[in-house]
């Protein structure tokens, strides 16, 4: 038994939720990478550039995994395209807002105010989805939103980076639910390539447009940030495909703790008591909406099993 298959062998014998912690520590580890390295780079080219190269790369990390699906028979033939090339223009206008927030806010800010997804997709989920949502969680919402606030206007000044960090947050609550449709008729896969296909088409004029040619030490720092991107959404997947929800879902705001970390030690940015007090609410609210959701998904396939049994 090789290296690989031997510690492959030890994380599947974990208990699934364990495993599914791991994946999502992992995710935020390449994510911290890509984080640091779109601020960093985001000193000399714009985020529509940054942006597109992390598509570009996206798509050549994924091309081994479109070619053991099928190619254009498995991983890149869809059912509903339409569908998927407006859930990759929503998922890169959602990249371009987070990268220009990451370039002009301190880290820990910029992902505190993206944690916000959560609280837009209550909303979403009731107008496209048509799901039914109780009176807690739009209550655990609005307390969420607070948060945003505290954030937002503790002086009375506002940044403007922080309403396009707000903005890529509604986007990426949008591209959510577009993949909740989409996830209907294509398996992930095709999810990842539609989304770098609808980015380069989103961000390659407008790149172009204020295109500075990268060195070859800068190219290398995007190829490796567009990968560390791509393999840190890979490893999200993977923690909630194995993982319970409610149970890994604070695994996913370590994000927030990597990056303040990285955001003092390399830019010397220190997160203000405004940013915690904020982004405890933030995270707070979110949660409990996380827990409630799954909390309704199990009374509603209980309610289904019990409909099952009785008899005709």
């Amino acid at each position: 038994m090789s290296r690989r298959e031997e510690m492959t062998a030890r994380l599947t014998a974990l208990p699934a939720n364990v495993q599914g912690a791991l994946w999502l520590l992992l995710s935020a580890v390449l994510f911290v990478v890509m984080a640091v390295l779109v601020k960093y780079l985001g000193q000399t080219f714009d985020p529509f550039q940054v942006s597109f190269f992390r598509q570009l790369f996206q798509i050549i990390v994924i091309l081994p995994f479109l070619i053991r699906a099928g190619g254009a028979e498995g991983g890149i033939r869809t059912k509903v395209l339409p569908l998927q090339m407006l859930r990759g223009f929503v998922g890169s206008s959602a990249m371009i807002c987070g990268f220009y927030a990451f370039a002009h806010l301190p880290l820990a800010d910029a992902q505190a105010l993206n944690f916000s997804r959560t609280l837009f997709l209550v909303p979403l989920a009731a107008l496209l989805l048509s799901e039914p949502i109780g009176k807690r969680r739009v209550i655990a919402a609005l307390v969420g939103f607070g948060g945003v606030l505290i954030m937002l206007r503790p002086t009375g000044a506002l940044d403007p980076a922080a309403l396009v960090a707000l903005l890529g947050a509604a986007l990426v609550a949008l591209a959510t639910v577009l993949v909740k449709i989409a996830s209907r008729y294509d398996q992930p896969i095709t999810l990842m390539f539609y989304t770098g296909v609808g980015g380069l088409i989103v961000t390659s004029i407008p790149a172009y447009l204020v295109w500075i040619m990268p060195s070859w030490e800068q190219l290398a720092l995007l190829a490796i940030m567009g990968s560390a991107g791509a393999a840190s959404h890979n490893c999200f997947i993977r923690g909630y495909r194995v993982g319970e929800a409610t149970v890994i879902a604070p695994f996913e705001y370590s994000r927030l703790i990597f990056l303040a970390l990285a955001g003092i030690v390399i830019f010397g940015d220190i997160p203000t008591i405004w940013t915690l007090a904020g982004a405890a609410v933030i995270i707070g609210a979110a949660l409990y909406i996380v827990r409630r959701e799954s909390q309704a998904a199990r009374e509603a396939r209980a309610a289904e099993k019990t409909v099952e049994r009785l008899p005709e």
